[in-house]
């Protein structure tokens, strides 16, 4: 559409300025051509290669009848020679004429010999990289010049320049390149210059100021052409015709050329695609002639809507400002803009609702405003609708784009009423309610999509009558009920049918024949079962199934087999499947086959060609996995066979997939050695082994995948220490190496090689030595689990360093890697917490988690920890520590478990505690606590459990209350009820009295006796002993 308003009309006055005598006064008498000007045709004719026979009619004596010849009628020369291609690639006709119809060859100089010539159009030809003729440059009577797209090749001739008669002049092509356009300052008569795609990146920053010396230019096309630097100023503008400015798809990197809005006679401006910044003038609505306006896909012009659209915009037709930066809400006064024909705004920060003032836009024929920020409603009512021709509103438009906002209302019946709708996408908003009947009246309508919002109720019948529908989506909303044989009786032409993520029931007859053939078939979530749905026999172009979570069981249809190697996407998951899978499997080259969560059994099939994904998660395959499983899919990029009964061991060739970003073999029985292999699939980005068989050293070749970010080689008997090469795994977030026989130290270089490690399990290993204080500098780390090793020494008081763990995790993020197309392997972790082993994948990203446990710790634990303030688990029982809770572990907020057991710990728990208010357990038992256990909130609701085996601890849930604050007695003291306390009272004195002679007894008798009290004392020492052993056997 680009100058189309000045390019028609400048075109047709140069042909008939130099075809005057013979094309534009419609005489009919007979010209005859000059006879050297003929000889020169002849001549030219001959260097040509013309493969359709176009110049057939090139023989005879009169050279003005010949085809593509103009000549002039006083004189008979030669002023016009037009061999332009009439259907090039991109012609409608092209497909079964293109390629025949072009010329090729030489071009020969004897074009030199028409002195006449004006005209020369030889566009969109084949001249197969040939050079543009120098000799072109001494065509002095040439006005119009057209070698756009036609073969040729190399630099544009400088000499070009001495056509001082030249006024239009096109030389667009992909192969043409120019080093300075200096050689344009001769070109004074020209006012078309057409350079689109030429390479021009070499020519400098001063070509607009080359191209401004050029009085009479109407019409600058440079579109695509490697342009740079800055166009923002001119020092003066010598302009004054310039209706047509096409520089589009360069890279200026420069402000907004502001110098425009003084040129009054523009009528078209596309500067699209070219790096500009900076705010859009205001003064371009006041452009008088402005019809076409294309800024779009700059990405940082900005501007106010609501002051922007206020202006004049008199003429404006075509206003194209999508992908910037534009901002505000739309004013009611863009209802002004009547001659509107086109307004794009896609990809912007346009805020608030849609004006009813649109109404008024009776030539509106494209509005796309999707990708915006768009809030409210859908205006109920349109204005302005009465003054349009039909009385209908908007009833030009054809094209509604609105998806990706956030716009909240029921769908307005005047959408129902746009008779010329073709495309209608509202996806990805906030609509409620059902479905308005009255869209089934839009008999134009081919695109209908209202996916991804929050529509309710049953799926309206009348859908079934947009005979000419070829993509429908209501995929991603809450919509429910039957869906019948009539929601598609006229959908003939239907190629994408989105129904997932609904409640929709398919009742349709066991002999139905869909009335389309579609291509793109999700019904992901629908009920369609019990069976597998027979009426799928009947669609043989279906490139990509999705039948996930449909309620289908029992096996796959041999006739299934037939249609499947059409499939490029093939999703069956979650459904109840059954039987085995053919081996080999028909499919299409690279598709995507997903046959998850199911009960498929035997052996893992291998495809017939190339695919990119499998997955076979959550099925009964058993037996190896294949030997030759790289010479079937060599470039497969995500692999995942875990929880099934595969056996044997992980073959060497797994390495050879070199594309692989996922490979999940977990929950499987495969033993043997990890495959030092796998340390070639350079793009890897998951590698989960955990819960298998697995032994042998970790492979050093590991340390080189680099896009790493998920490691699990958890559950299984792994043995060695973690190999130097980890350090390598700078992109590393999960490092889950728990429940093996690793040994040694944790390295020195852990808190400098992974920084962007969030989670670090080393839990039930044989790691020894200290804790390094430099694991506080793994600034993401929120998960560390070192439980149930042989770790010693105290706590580094750096722990209570990590940065992550400091704040509370308040935004949910899902961790999913090794995205690919609609698949992804999704992060996943059993963290202990209250006494059990939880699962957490949705909301891993929020947990935040420190468990040293079941080591051989000792000291205090530092009171740095309760900077920790985001910790939601704390565990370090069964170690040695010794001292008090630190008073400030109320700091802790967001503590819902609390382990201290096992340990030495003593003195008063803390009151401060009883603030704790998310605490849901508390474990601190086995220690020598003494005091009163604080009350209030939680505390109440806690168990006895959480304090047994503290002596001193005294107060609910505990038995044993505590004495009176003003007795002058200690400790706690039994219940006193009915008297028993004067009982109690001679009870402890006889007991004190035993004690006493219970031990001076014996010490009369063994000083006496020696020996004896030797035996009697080695006795008691074994018995200690024993005791020490068990206690600290417990603790592990």
């Amino acid at each position: 559409m680009m100058g189309r308003f000045s390019v028609s009309s400048l075109v047709v006055a140069i042909l008939c300025l130099v075809t005057r005598e013979f094309v534009c006064k419609g005489e009919t008498q007979l010209v005859i051509c000059l006879e050297y000007d003929r000889e020169a045709l002849i001549d030219l004719k001959r260097g040509l290669k013309d493969p359709e026979d176009r110049l057939s009619s090139w023989s005879g004596s009169n050279c003005c009848q010949w085809r593509g010849i103009a000549c002039e009628n006083s004189t008979g020369a030669v002023i016009g020679i037009d061999l332009h291609n009439p259907y090039p690639l991109n012609f409608a006709d092209s497909t079964s004429r293109y390629g025949y119809w072009n010329l090729s060859g030489d071009i020969r100089p004897s074009l030199l010999k028409l002195k006449s010539l004006r005209h020369l159009d030889l566009s969109f030809n084949k001249f197969q990289s040939i050079p543009v003729p120098k000799f072109f440059g001494s065509l002095k009577s040439l006005q119009y010049l057209n070698l756009s797209n036609a073969g040729f090749s190399g630099a544009i001739p400088s000499n070009l320049g001495n056509l001082s008669n030249l006024q239009y002049l096109d030389v667009s092509s992909g192969s043409l390149t120019a080093d300075d356009l200096e050689w344009m300052a001769g070109l004074g008569s020209l006012k078309h210059l057409e350079m689109n795609q030429v390479d021009l990146s070499m020519i400098g920053s001063n070509w607009l100021q080359i191209l401004n010396k050029l009085p009479f230019l109407t019409d600058l096309h440079l579109s695509g052409c490697g342009l740079s630097g800055s166009i923002s100023s001119l020092d003066y503008v010598n302009f004054t015709s310039l209706a047509v400015i096409a520089i589009g798809g360069n890279n200026f990197n420069s402000k907004f050329p502001v110098w425009l809005v003084n040129i009054s006679s523009l009528v078209s401006i596309d500067i699209s695609s070219s790096s500009l910044y900076g705010r859009v003038p205001l003064g371009l609505s006041q452009l008088p002639n402005l019809k076409y306006l294309d800024l779009s896909m700059n990405n940082d012009l900005t501007a106010s809507c609501f002051q922007l659209f206020r202006g004049n915009w008199k003429k404006i037709e075509f206003l194209e400002l999508g992908s910037n930066k534009l901002h505000g809400k739309l004013p009611a006064s863009i209802g002004n803009m009547t001659f509107l024909t086109h307004l794009g705004l896609f990809e912007n920060n346009v805020e608030g609702g849609i004006p009813g003032s649109i109404g008024k836009l009776c030539n509106l024929m494209y509005l796309d405003i999707s990708g915006n920020n768009l809030t409210g409603s859908l205006p109920e009512i349109l204005e302005g609708t009465e003054n349009c021709p039909s009385k209908r509103p908007l009833p030009g438009l054809m094209y509604l784009r609105l998806s990706n906002n956030r716009l909240a209302s029921k769908l307005p019946e005047w959408l129902g009423q746009l008779e010329n709708l073709l495309e209608l996408s509202l996806n990805y908003n906030l609509l409620q309610g059902p479905i308005p009947a009255s869209l089934g009246t839009l008999q134009h309508l081919e695109m209908f999509g209202l996916g991804g919002n929050e529509l309710s109720g049953t799926l309206p019948e009348s859908l079934g009558q947009l005979h000419e529908l070829d993509t429908f989506d209501v995929s991603f909303n809450h919509m429910e009920g039957a869906v019948s044989e009539a929601h598609f009786s006229k959908l003939s032409k239907l190629k994408l049918l989105h129904l997932a993520s609904n409640s929709f029931t398919l009742n349709v007859s066991s002999n139905w024949v869909p009335p389309f053939q579609v291509r793109y078939l999700d019904m992901g979530s629908c009920h369609l079962g019990p069976t597998f749905p027979v009426w799928l026999k009947s669609q043989k172009e279906v490139m990509y199934l999705d039948f996930s979570n449909a309620s289908i069981s029992g096996p796959l249809p041999n006739w299934f087999w037939d249609i499947s190697s059409n499939l490029s996407l093939l999703n069956v998951s979650l459904n109840q499947l059954q039987g085995q899978l053919p081996d080999p499997l028909d499919v299409a080259s690279f598709a995507d086959i997903d046959f998850s969560f199911n009960l498929f059994e035997g052996p893992i099939p291998i495809p017939t060609v190339e695919i990119e994904l499998l997955d076979l998660t959550n099925n009964y395959f058993s037996g190896p996995i294949p030997l030759k499983i790289a010479e079937s899919m060599p470039n497969l990029i995500f692999l995942s066979l875990s929880a099934n009964q595969l056996t044997g061991e992980i073959p060497a060739s797994i390495g050879d997939m070199l594309f692989l970003q996922v490979i999940d073999l977990s929950n499987n029985n495969l033993e043997g050695s990890i495959p030092s292999t796998i340390g070639n699939c350079s793009y890897l980005k998951v590698l989960d082994l955990g819960n298998n068989n697995l032994t042998g050293l970790i492979p050093g070749a590991l340390g080189q995948l680099e896009q790493l970010q998920s490691l699990h080689l958890n559950n299984n008997s792994l043995s060695g220490m973690i190999p130097p090469t980890f350090q390598n795994l700078s992109s590393l977030e999960t490092l889950d190496l728990g429940n093996n026989r690793l040994s040694g130290n944790i390295p020195p270089w852990f808190g400098d090689g992974f920084v962007g490690l969030r989670i670090l399990n080393l839990r039930s290993n044989a790691f020894s030595g200290g804790l390094p204080s430099k694991l506080s500098n793994l600034n993401p780390l929120q998960v560390l689990v070192l439980a149930e090793n042989n770790f010693t020494g105290s706590i580094p008081s750096s722990f209570g360093n990590f940065k992550a763990m400091a704040q509370q995790q308040k935004v949910n993020q899902y961790l999913l890697y090794g995205t690919y197309r609609s698949r992804y392997y999704e992060e996943s972790l059993l963290v202990n917490m209250k006494g059990q082993s939880l699962k957490y994948t949705k909301t891993l990203s929020l947990v935040t988690s420190m468990d040293l446990s079941g080591n051989s710790l000792y000291g205090t634990i530092p009171g740095e920890i309760t900077n920790l303030f985001g910790l939601i688990v704390l565990n370090l029982s069964r170690n040695y520590m010794t001292g008090q809770i630190p008073e400030g572990i109320s700091k802790l907020r967001e503590l819902l478990s609390f382990d201290l057991s096992n340990n030495m710990l003593s003195g008063a728990i803390p009151t401060s505690m009883s603030s704790l208010t998310f605490l849901a357990s508390l474990n601190l038992s086995n220690n020598n606590f003494s005091g009163e256990i604080p009350t209030g909130g939680q505390w109440d609701t806690l168990p006895e459990s959480s304090f047994a085996g503290n002596p001193g601890l005294c107060g609910a849930p505990l038995l044993v209350k505590c004495q009176d604050a003003n007795s002058d007695k200690g400790g706690p003291v039994e219940d006193e009820e009915n008297g028993n306390g004067f009982i109690d009272g001679w009870f402890y004195l006889s007991m004190g009295l035993g004690f006493a002679v219970g031990i001076l007894v014996p010490f009369l008798i063994f000083a006496i006796k020696k020996p004896w009290g030797d035996v009697y004392f080695l006795f008691v020492d074994k018995i200690v002993d024993r005791s020490l052993w068990v206690k600290r056997k417990s603790r592990h």
